[in-house]
């Protein structure tokens, strides 16, 4: 967001460009609000389905790594700290930035290693993150989705020490220059062409879970010091392909093309992996009714309902930033309104800010007012989820992450199934029980991805989500019944195969 001025009108796109600028049933399948396990109830509770996700964002050094000159070994301790704190909390995805501006957060032929893992453009840390970080996210249960910002180049402060093969090194002709930032022009084709080789080369290379692009399409509007809006310089741009549309309709066409590209693209590589995009939380001002704010149809030239309405997402994550209370942005109407657009039933997973608890500022949250946002999420029929802006006010900032653990997320929950990707349940894997030890055998057919555990004890129920390749699991001590069922990549559950004692 933009400070001081209006802060509960802007995006996290907006507060990245400040900060950048400094230095976003039983089976299992329904979609059910989180019910509390009675450990005197020994009937097998649901499998509670709900997306529980935080975003962990690199750009800056927002949430990690904390610092540039961290040593291979601190980066990686960082970085389990804060994915063992988001399990102990109840969350199941993380959605890492990997390619902040047109760089790299992992080994990559198509652009240098980003400045923020060493303090030097195309310098390698010694591991590579991202693969780190699947291992890690995967060990613990939750999923990982790959963050990237399609045109965003970076800094007018950094170009002096950019490093090929970043294109502004290489392709110079294809760079814009917009206030005190740099990008890459969203209308020209080469730009669009290889934003999409690198997110194709990810998607290839990485065991990722989902494809995350967030709100920078074109830049937010910057005034010069008379106050005017400076304009986007891709004039020549807009000669070459404009074709005679105006200049709006053919900036939104351009990004329409990319997201539509993206979706399409990705599951042609592997079709059952989620493609999802967090715009700003306004589509337009007005809708609904009450709204105001800023237009990001009309300014960023992002028309998101329409990504939603054609099924162009697996998730749309809109950034509704703001508290339930204030009417001109009030997260409840918001919310609904955007759940009523999802006519091609795809999820909606609002952004709530957790940067905003307690901030110290004159429109800071209160310690209730994200709990309360999740539990008006819960209280829509198809309010399936939330995810969390940022890791480090989530995790580590006025008890939020013991809310979470001890209240509403305490039992553990699986994604919602994305159907429309695949609606086959894999088989029933086998299992066997040995001095706590629980085995479990796949089945032929497809692989599972995951397994949703449910095992019985003298204190009660616990639910557990292990990954696929986790095939040995201890349980809890004295377990006299398990339930296993196999949940493929899409969120299909297998029938559960038992054990009794």
């Amino acid at each position: 967001m933009f400070f001081p001025i209006s802060r509960c009108s802007l995006s996290r796109g907006a507060l990245l460009v400040c900060l950048t600028g400094a230095a976003a049933c039983a089976s299992g399948t329904d979609i059910t609000t989180p019910t509390p396990i009675n450990p005197a109830d020994t009937a097998a509770p649901p499998i509670q389905r709900e997306m529980r996700g935080m975003w962990i964002a690199t750009v800056a050094n927002i949430d990690w790594p904390s610092s540039r000159s961290l040593s291979t070994a601190q980066q990686q301790a960082e970085l389990v700290d804060i994915l063992t704190k988001a399990k102990a909390a109840g969350l199941n995805t993380i959605v890492l930035q990997v390619r902040p501006a047109g760089d790299a957060v992992y080994q990559s032929s198509l652009e240098p290693w980003a400045k923020l893992l060493t303090g030097t453009q195309g310098q390698s840390p010694g591991y590579d993150p991202l693969a780190f970080a699947i291992q890690e996210a995967h060990a613990r249960g939750m999923e990982l989705h790959a963050w990237i910002n399609p045109f965003r180049g970076g800094n007018t402060s950094d170009t002096t020490t950019m490093v090929a093969p970043h294109l502004f090194k290489i392709r110079r002709d294809l760079i814009r220059v917009y206030a005190s930032d740099i990008w890459m022009d969203p209308g020209e084709p080469d730009v669009q062409d290889h934003s999409m080789q690198v997110i194709s080369d990810i998607v290839r290379r990485y065991d990722i879970d989902g494809v995350h692009a967030d709100d920078y399409f074109y830049p937010y509007v910057v005034n010069d010091n008379a106050g005017k809006p400076i304009p986007f310089p891709d004039s020549a741009t807009y000669a070459k392909y404009g074709s005679g549309r105006a200049l709006a309709d053919w900036r939104r066409a351009n990004i329409d093309r990319f997201v539509v590209r993206m979706y399409r693209e990705v599951h042609a590589i592997k079709p059952t992996i989620k493609v999802g995009i967090s715009p700003f939380g306004i589509w337009r001002p007005g809708n609904p009714t009450g709204i105001s704010g800023l237009d990001a149809y009309a300014s960023i030239y992002a028309d998101s309902r329409k990504w939603l309405q054609q099924g162009w997402v697996d998730y749309l994550a809109p950034q509704l930033y703001w508290a339930i209370t204030p009417p001109p942005q009030s997260y409840t109407a918001l919310l609904d309104w955007w759940l009523a657009q999802s006519t091609a039933g795809r999820h909606v997973w609002p952004g709530l800010a957790t940067y905003r608890v307690q901030d110290g500022t004159s429109s800071q949250f209160s310690l209730t007012e994200i709990p309360d946002q999740i539990r008006a999420t819960r209280q829509r029929t198809t309010g399936t989820g939330n995810l969390l802006y940022n890791a480090t006010w989530t995790l580590k900032k006025n008890g939020l992450a013991t809310t979470l653990s001890s209240d509403l997320y305490k039992d553990a929950a699986l994604v919602p199934a994305s159907p429309w990707l695949d609606a086959v349940p894999p088989n029933s894997p086998s299992i066997s029980v040995a001095s706590d030890l629980l085995q479990i055998t796949p089945a032929s057919g497809e692989a599972a991805r995951w397994w949703a555990v449910r095992s019985h004890a003298s204190d009660g129920w616990t639910t557990r989500i292990l990954f696929g390749t986790d095939h040995t699991v201890a349980l809890p001590s004295g377990s006299d019944r398990v339930i296993v069922q196999a949940v493929d990549q899409a969120g299909n559950v297998s029938p559960g195969a038992e054990w009794r004692r």
